[in-house]
């Protein structure tokens, strides 16, 4: 069934400042940037529901607008919309936000799967901003225009007219986004039409997608990165396929391919991967953001933290993960600190818990990495190993082994009788190691040297080393398809569980005896 979309190439107006005099700005002054940022959200919203309870008027004319919104306005989770959100998808305006809704984005993270965020026009507004200062920025980085004259394959996620609610458009943040790309880069520029781009069944669309674009001139990607190496197979194989040729890279049938835009998980799980798949030389640039909305961009391909955007319609707050300091705004971060990360929006969100958390490496300008999600942390046994922890030893024992990974699941190994505790690491190798053991010591060591709970566990000889559960080629995605509704763009695999089910399940795929 072809799909209909509706009329949206009436956005406002673009802002005459352009994206790069934006992030001028707000290097500049970052601090009273985000402040005017909050004296302009709350003064927008002081008429709604919302802006009434916590005195929003007060707080835009306050001569300390953060201090007093910190005092007013506590920290929100999703249940605390919950209903708010049922009462806008039926049409009733002034809630959180002035005005209706019409773009609802379906958050797929692993922490907030369900979860359905009202997207305002503003927002949808700023969020086409970012994008565009994500190109502009490298474009400014690498002074080469050459990306320019060839195509952009993009693959959004799925969104669909919301059958409670017709005239709404619900689905995932990209797909909603893209209905705002500028209509000359959709017509000249986007590799792929939208019939295509927006079928249903996942497998089908790439399938669609290499066979619609594998004798284009593609010169540019922006896709989530744990799905770029399927496409890439799938593109490698039709192209050998239908030649009769033994081509072994994607640069040997998209020779121009410049950059890489990447974002929705990390990028450094799968970077050395598709290097290696790509074959030629490649830039990479990745952006952080979320369906309640951009956080911070890559601004050069050479380096490994992002630029916060603090002018992209969210007021940022931070909270330390352990509890060892208090809320505060950007003005207050630390470096080296893991960080709760806290929004307030154009869309309404207020001090809203978006469930990431976040490293800053710098603060002139501000920089971050993402150090994962909330809920990423294995603490069973006391051993408290965070996501970043354990993505950074996966990363290590590959570059020690010549091993490449495309997706791994971690789980507790439960304690008994007949064994110590441990970890189990269920990973679905592109390139596997010649050595187990070894890819594994590797794991063990790198955890030892930067995380003082697990040493302590493994000195004592209280804690088992890693244990590596190879898992065939495809199981995470068989995975996906027995336990989501519909698979998509931004569906993602959950790194990290204090439970088996997930590990089990893998490893039952697989073949493996869980």
């Amino acid at each position: 069934m072809p799909f209909n979309f509706p009329v949206i190439d009436k956005v406002r107006r673009p802002s005459s400042i352009s994206p790069l005099q934006v992030i001028r700005s707000f290097k500049a002054d970052p601090v009273g940037t985000q402040v005017r940022l909050l004296k302009d959200l709350t003064r927008k919203a002081s008429g709604t529901e919302w802006g009434k309870r916590f005195g929003f008027s007060d707080i835009a004319n306050a001569s300390d607008p953060v201090r007093l919104y910190q005092e007013r306005v506590p920290f929100h989770h999703y249940d605390a919309y919950r209903s708010d959100v049922d009462r806008i998808r039926k049409g009733e305006q002034d809630i959180i936000w002035p005005g209706e809704f019409k773009h609802f984005a379906v958050s797929s993270g692993t922490a907030s799967a369900g979860k359905i965020i009202p997207l305002s026009q503003d927002m949808l507004d700023v969020n086409r901003r970012f994008t565009m200062a994500v190109a502009m920025s490298y474009f400014k980085s690498v002074a080469d225009p050459s990306f320019l004259f060839g195509r952009l394959l993009s693959i959004p996620g799925r969104i669909e007219d919301d059958p409670e609610h017709p005239g709404s458009w619900i689905g995932e943040v990209s797909g909603l986004q893209f209905l705002v790309t500028p209509a000359v880069i959709r017509k000249f520029y986007q590799a792929v039409p939208r019939d295509i781009l927006f079928l249903p069944n996942w497998e089908q669309k790439l399938d669609a997608i290499v066979e619609h674009t594998y004798n284009m001139n593609i010169r540019a990607m922006a896709m989530v990165p744990s799905w770029a190496p399927v496409l890439f197979r799938k593109l490698i194989a039709h192209h050998n396929k239908l030649n009769g040729d033994s081509a072994t890279t994607v640069s040997e049938i998209w020779p121009n391919l410049e950059v890489f835009f990447s974002g929705g998980v990390a990028l450094s799980s799968y970077k050395t991967l598709l290097e290696e798949q790509i074959g030629g030389s490649v830039n990479f640039v990745e952006n952080y953001g979320a369906s309640e909305g951009y956080v911070s961009f890559q601004d050069n391909p050479n380096a490994d933290d992002m630029l916060v955007h603090l002018d992209t319609g969210v007021f940022f707050e931070f909270e330390p993960v352990d509890g060892s300091g208090p809320r505060v705004s950007i003005e207050g971060v630390e470096t080296g600190v893991r960080y709760r990360i806290f929004v307030s929006t154009c869309s309404g969100l207020w001090a809203y818990e978006i469930g990431d958390v976040v490293k800053f490496t710098s603060t002139d300008p501000f920089r971050l990495v993402v150090a994962g999600r909330t809920n990423e942390v294995l603490d069973t046994y006391g051993e408290a190993v965070y996501g970043d922890e354990a993505r950074k030893a996966l990363e290590k024992a590959c570059e020690e082994t010549g091993a490449q990974t495309t997706n791994y699941h971690i789980a507790p190994i439960p304690a008994s009788q007949a064994s110590l505790p441990g970890h189990e690491w269920c990973i679905e190798f592109d390139e596997p190691p010649s050595d187990v053991e070894a890819f594994s010591n590797v794991i063990d060591r790198h955890l030892q040297e930067i995380n003082r709970h697990y040493v302590i566990r493994r000195e004592a000889q209280a804690f088992l080393p890693p244990k590596i559960s190879s898992l065939h080629r495809g199981t995470f995605f068989e995975w996906l398809q027995q336990t989501k509704k519909r698979v998509s763009a931004q569906t993602k695999v959950p790194r990290m569980s204090e439970g088996r089910e997930i590990a089990d399940a893998l490893l039952k795929i697989s073949g493996n005896n869980p």
